[in-house]
Formats: structure tokens, C-alpha cells, sequence
């Protein structure tokens, strides 16, 4: 008893040590803790990353940088299952919306309204929600998507679905995603989880975004369909095309600048 009670004690400075590192922490509608950063001062915008990524994907991307010296309140967070937030294990933790929810709420939270809102890849299918959801959101970035997310039984979807969720085997051409997620230390359930409950926002619904939306993409990128029939779903689009391929295009300096001119208009 004296030995276990000891090791408690021990690891009491440890627990909590871990918990402060996670902070800011926003408990969300399900008791699910969001890490979130906020930086800068001015109009709010909220960068929402991709899959097997987190907030500080966007920590070396020309475009945090270009919005905080326009001016603009930078809010990254870790969507739920991934970087500091929690990592729940239950598939229902991931339905229904729980992703946008999660955003939405933040920004409830930090009393922050008429947001801009920019999702890169999986983040575009999430920000997707958003022009669907949220009242609050004035305009939004669509980077490095086409249309085939709205389709809920969109193969690319199902076949990482299937991957994360020990069917490697049938999936070979997608296997060094999960090899690089095992490699960094990724919770591949969670990211399982993610791709089985993950939203599809029809084109009837994506008709009637009346906000300006900005389609972008790399001009080597079709990972996930063609930017520009995406576009053609949105009634007040822009579509934008820079240099680059769906891992790069993020980053450069050519998105960042094509991002803030359009959110200057």
C-alpha cells in the first residue's frame, strides 16, 4: 500500500505538468477538451487543418504569418482527435457534426462573431459544415477539395475508413499514409473514427451558401476531385488555382497571398 501510495504522489506532478502543456483547453458540448491557440488582434479567423494533422500544421505556413501582419485574431485549435485534444474512443464522439460543433462552440466561447473561417483538405469538408451550421460565419476557404466530399460514399473516404480500422491489407495503395501516422505517434483509431463518421455536405445544401466562399488548390492537385466543380456548387465562389501539389500548397506564399486578398474584398 505504502509503494502504491508513493507512486501516486509521483506521478500527481507528472499528471498535472501534462494537463498545463495542453492548455488553453475549451471544454466543448460533450465535456470533449479542445486545445486551441490565439494570436494577433483584429477581425477573427479560424484555421482548420486536415487529416493526421493539428493547429500547428499551420505554425510554418506562410498564411499565419501573412493574416497576423494584416491584422487579423489567428485561432488554430486541434480538432477533436488529434494534436492536445482529447482523443475519444467511441465512434459516437465523432458523429452528427461534432467537428464543426466543436468550432462553433470555440468561437462562441471566446466571444468572437462574423468569422472568417479557412479549411485545408479534410479542414474543407469540416468548414464545409460550417457554411451549413453557423450564422456567425461571414466568409470561408475551401483549399484543396473538389466536390467528390459530397458524395457520403465517396470511395477515397471509405477506403481510409477501412484503413485506419485494420483492413490495411485492402488498401495497399494507401498504405504509407498509415505507416507515417503509426511513425509519428498518431492515434490511428481516433483517425479511424474521424474517416467512418466523417460529414458529407450535399450540393442542395452548398446551393444555398449565400457567403462569399474561395475554392483553392494547387495546380497539381486533384486528391480529392477538381476544385472547379466544386465551385460550380457554390452560388457566390471564387476559384482560385497557385502553384503546387495537396501536400505543399498550404504553405506557399502564393496561397496566403491568394487567401487574404480574397478576404479583404
Amino acid at each position: 500500500m505504502k509503494k502504491l501510495l508513493a507512486f501516486f504522489l509521483l506521478a500527481l506532478p507528472w499528471t498535472a505538468s501534462a494537463q498545463t502543456a495542453r492548455e488553453p483547453l475549451f471544454t466543448s458540448f460533450d465535456g470533449t477538451q479542445i486545445h486551441y491557440e490565439v494570436a494577433g488582434e483584429g477581425k477573427p479567423v479560424v484555421l482548420v487543418h486536415g487529416f493526421m494533422g493539428n493547429g500547428t500544421s499551420w505554425q510554418k505556413s506562410a498564411l499565419r504569418q501573412t493574416l497576423l501582419d494584416a491584422g487579423y485574431k489567428v485561432v488554430q485549435l486541434d480538432l477533436r482527435g488529434n494534436g492536445l485534444s482529447d482523443k475519444p474512443h467511441t465512434v459516437e464522439a465523432y458523429r452528427n457534426d461534432a467537428e464543426a460543433k466543436d468550432i462553433m462552440g470555440l468561437m462562441k466561447h471566446l466571444k468572437l462573431k462574423n468569422y472568417d473561417a479557412i479549411g485545408y483538405s479534410r479542414g474543407s469538408i469540416i468548414t464545409a459544415r460550417l457554411l451549413v451550421l453557423d450564422k456567425n460565419l461571414r466568409s470561408a476557404v475551401l483549399g484543396g477539395m473538389g466536390a467528390d466530399f459530397t458524395n457520403p460514399n465517396w470511395s477515397r473516404r471509405m477506403a481510409f475508413a477501412e484503413l485506419f480500422s485494420g483492413k490495411a491489407h485492402l488498401h495497399p495503395e494507401f498504405q504509407g499514409a498509415l505507416n507515417s501516422a503509426k511513425t509519428r505517434g498518431l492515434d490511428t483509431l481516433a483517425l479511424g473514427f474521424q474517416q467512418q463518421t466523417q460529414p458529407s455536405t450535399s450540393p442542395a445544401e452548398l446551393n444555398k451558401v449565400k457567403i462569399p466562399v474561395l475554392i483553392i488548390s494547387g495546380d497539381q492537385d486533384e486528391d480529392n476531385g477538381r476544385a472547379g466543380d466544386l465551385a460550380k456548387l457554390l452560388p457566390n465562389s471564387t476559384l482560385k488555382t497557385v502553384p503546387g501539389n495537396h501536400g505543399n500548397t498550404s504553405g506557399s506564399e502564393g496561397f496566403a497571398r491568394e487567401v487574404l486578398a480574397f478576404l479583404k474584398k
